[in-house]
């Protein structure tokens, strides 16, 4: 599996997941919530050990980038604002870093 695309089920997993313990511990949902949560994270951790590293560390670092666009683009989609020029900005400035460790000559 190609890199990106880990990086991106990734990412979609993680915040799926992450989110699905926000909305039962801070909007109320239902315990339920917690099951498919759980299932989401488990994905989100089995796709980031199909990324082609030697590193975990180097892996989880360039991941940070990608996981940080992929917020904001949840924080539009999903929870219906629109990122400002901040955050658009420091998202930016991730994905540059995630590109620089994902694209060094080693």
């Amino acid at each position: 599996m190609p890199t990106i695309a880990a990086y991106l089920g990734a990412a979609l997993f993680e915040i799926a997941g992450c989110f699905a313990f926000w909305g039962w511990f801070r909007l109320g949902k239902p315990l339920w919530w917690l099951a498919p949560g759980l299932v989401s994270l488990a994905l989100f951790a089995w796709l980031l050990t199909l990324v082609e590293s030697e590193a975990a560390g180097r892996a989880f670092a360039a991941y940070g980038g990608i996981y940080i666009a992929a917020s904001l683009l949840w924080l539009w989609a999903v929870e219906g604002l629109r990122p400002d020029r901040w955050d658009i900005t420091g998202g930016m400035i991730c994905l540059l870093g995630a590109a620089i460790i994902i694209a060094a000559p080693r």
